[in-house]
């Protein structure tokens, strides 16, 4: 795939969407870092209404301290691998208190040094909450990566440095959004909605589908 042509996908994803943003719901970094940490291996769906409950009890670092595992759990129990999320959240809320004046760290390093946040959760929340021009690479973006062949890779790292190298600068800021609601909700894992997508004739994708 050429420089144009990628550009070009980009252009059409932003105008369809031109304020693209995460799904998760969310109004301070905090809750932010606790939903992405919830959603791993969850829908955000799941995690919006776990938090819509949680979040007016418990949204700093202290008040989930505060609430306890038990208290903690009782909140996110609906949410998959619930009882190891806890643990770590409550970790991540302790460190936030003791180093970081409980406030969320806008750097790569201190992002995943706490408990339940890897690399694709530090990029969620540079490129979310602090508006720095990151990818994260998830199922979704992962295959919209290699099969548009945006940006081909056999590991989420190799996806993510092709897309950081190929996207065009003015479009590095929403692309982890556009990328991850287009695998969400048209570039499906069984059956792509080839027939709805936007960006169809720029697509490298050699199976795609009709009605």
């Amino acid at each position: 795939m050429n420089v144009a042509k990628r550009a070009a996908i980009f252009k059409r994803l932003a105008e369809h969407n031109p304020k693209p943003d995460t799904e998760l719901r969310y109004r301070t970094p905090f809750e932010l870092l606790i939903s992405v940490i919830l959603s791993a291996q969850a829908t955000d769906v799941s995690v919006n209404k776990a938090t819509k409950k949680l979040y007016p009890v418990a949204n700093t670092p202290e008040a989930i301290l505060k609430l306890g595992e038990a208290g903690l759990k009782r909140h996110i129990k609906t949410i998959g691998l619930y009882n190891t999320k806890a643990k770590n959240i409550l970790k991540t809320c302790r460190i936030l208190v003791e180093q970081h004046d409980s406030k969320v760290p806008d750097n790569r390093k201190d992002l995943e040094a706490l408990p339940g946040v890897g690399r694709k959760t530090a990029n969620v929340i540079l490129n979310t909450a602090f508006g720095q021009p990151t990818i994260a690479v998830d199922t979704h973006i992962f295959r919209v990566g290699n099969r548009t062949r945006i940006a081909p890779g056999k590991t989420p790292l190799e996806v993510e440095k092709k897309l950081l190298k190929f996207t065009p600068e003015e479009y590095k800021q929403g692309a982890h959004h556009w990328l991850i609601l287009h695998g969400r909700y048209v570039c499906k894992a069984r059956k792509p909605l080839c027939h709805e997508c936007t960006i169809n004739d720029l697509c490298e994708y050699k199976a795609k589908t009709t009605i």
